[in-house]
């Protein structure tokens, strides 16, 4: 038995304790990693180049983009490095800053991107429901500002739970059943009766989850009020058009990761665990810049130019 302060490194699950299927997965998150890096990174040109996508809409997409781009390089690249070099049943170590640091900077960015997809339904909502007054509401300054507390809610929330996390006696070994340090991975490995203070935080931060998917509902229910009142068809479907591929990606994050942390127990299981992190934590990254930009012309044509 040790504690946090033996701990030097934790060991990280591996998806398969076979060479041939460790390279499997290094190649798989290799192509995903490149896709999300692409397809992110031709959004973020685009939008910083292309004068006419300098509206709200783009820029809160543009900082989804710099979201995405972090997210998944916080947890793939160490994983592809441990399925490249480590054969063992286990696909290697991560020393214990290293860990803290995945953890802190996953939670930072999951927590800024759902933040961040709030105020996006906020942005649609404005657009169709109060168009005359859109200038007014989401000018650039209103814009930054909200991008701004966005970020800086997530910091708050990622040091508070990071420091609380590792501020418990670690006892119950070293092996982090993932194939990154996930938050519930680490407090099971306490031992201490001070979880109580994490079950608290989790508490408060269930509150603002649950704030924030009703904010969401909202606004939708409101916009597709809106839009059925509209007369035309073809306005009708200009105005979801503008609408789908957001709720697209708030379906994708939000079912994927309700999913992985809500699930009864009885049905839990290492394989099953694994399988829910890659689907809230790897695909969503990779994803999001095809579903954007699928439908918009606008974003497709200023991609064209970057090329």
């Amino acid at each position: 038995m040790s504690n946090s302060s033996s701990i030097t490194q934790f060991l990280l699950l591996a998806f398969a304790d076979t060479r041939e299927l460790q390279l499997l997965h290094f190649w798989l998150f290799l192509g995903i990693y490149l896709a999300a890096l692409l397809g992110n990174g031709l959004i973020i040109i685009a939008v910083a180049c292309d004068h006419h996508l300098h509206t709200p809409m783009y820029f809160f997409l543009l900082n989804l983009s710099l979201l995405d781009l972090g997210s998944i390089s916080t947890t793939v690249p160490k994983s592809m490095a441990n399925s490249l070099w480590d054969t063992r049943a286990y696909q290697g170590g991560i020393s214990y800053a290293g860990c803290t640091g995945q953890v802190f900077f996953f939670l930072f960015l999951m927590s800024v991107e759902y933040f961040l997809l709030t105020l996006m339904a906020y942005d649609r909502y404005v657009a169709i429901c109060k168009p005359l007054h859109y200038g007014t509401l989401l000018g650039s300054r209103a814009c930054a500002n909200m991008a701004a507390a966005a970020w800086g809610r997530g910091v708050l929330y990622a040091v508070l739970h990071t420091a609380n996390t590792f501020s418990l006696p670690l006892c119950q070994g070293n092996a982090v059943n993932q194939f990154f340090c996930e938050l519930p991975q680490i407090l099971k490995l306490s031992c201490s009766n001070s979880y109580l203070r994490e079950v608290g935080l989790l508490g408060v931060s269930a509150l603002v989850f649950w704030g924030c998917f009703v904010f969401i509902v909202l606004s939708y229910v409101q916009i597709f009020r809106a839009v059925l009142r509209i007369p035309s068809e073809q306005g009708r479907h200009k105005a979801f058009s503008t609408c789908l591929p957001h709720l697209a990606v708030v379906s994708l994050f939000l079912s994927t990761g309700m999913f992985s942390n809500l699930k009864p127990p009885s049905i839990s299981s290492p394989s099953l665990n694994l399988v829910m992190a890659v689907l809230y934590s790897v695909v969503p990254p990779a994803v999001n810049p095809l579903i954007y930009s699928l439908r918009n012309q606008d974003l497709k044509d200023a991609i064209r130019k970057v090329f």
